[in-house]
């Protein structure tokens, strides 16, 4: 297996990884993917500059958060940027009674030096229909 290939399973383990901690309500799994000196912008424009910012965004919205039915990740690209900083977008969908719904984020993510990748820089942006 090649380094690049490695590195794009090991990204692709970090978006699951965040499909699993949303359904969980996981916060401190959720937590545990950001850079500690990750930025963060919501769906909804809200920017949060820091892990402390992100925690105190994340413990008051993850764990009341309300929706039917199940939310899924997929890692769509990757784009290497330098060896260790990916691009990576994914593709958010909230299925639902009423109909799915999509986000479309963008994740920089810096691979550390003990090799794990880790969220840096993200940008979530909903998908409007029309």
């Amino acid at each position: 297996m090649t380094t690049e290939t490695a590195d794009i399973k090991a990204i692709e383990e970090v978006v699951a990884a965040v499909e699993r901690a949303q359904r969980a309500k996981d916060v401190d799994g959720f937590l545990a993917l950001f850079h500690p000196d990750a930025l963060w912008t919501t769906a909804h424009g809200k920017v949060l500059i820091g892990f402390d910012a992100i925690a105190a965004f994340t413990r008051t919205v993850l764990p009341t958060a309300s929706w039917d039915g199940e939310v899924t990740y997929e890692a769509v690209h990757t784009q290497f940027l330098r060896p260790d900083v990916a691009a990576v977008k994914v593709r958010q969908v909230y299925h639902s009674a009423e109909g799915d719904s999509e986000g479309a984020p963008l994740y920089v993510m810096t691979k550390q030096d003990d090799g794990r990748w880790l969220l840096h820089a993200c940008q979530n942006t909903e998908v409007r229909t029309g």
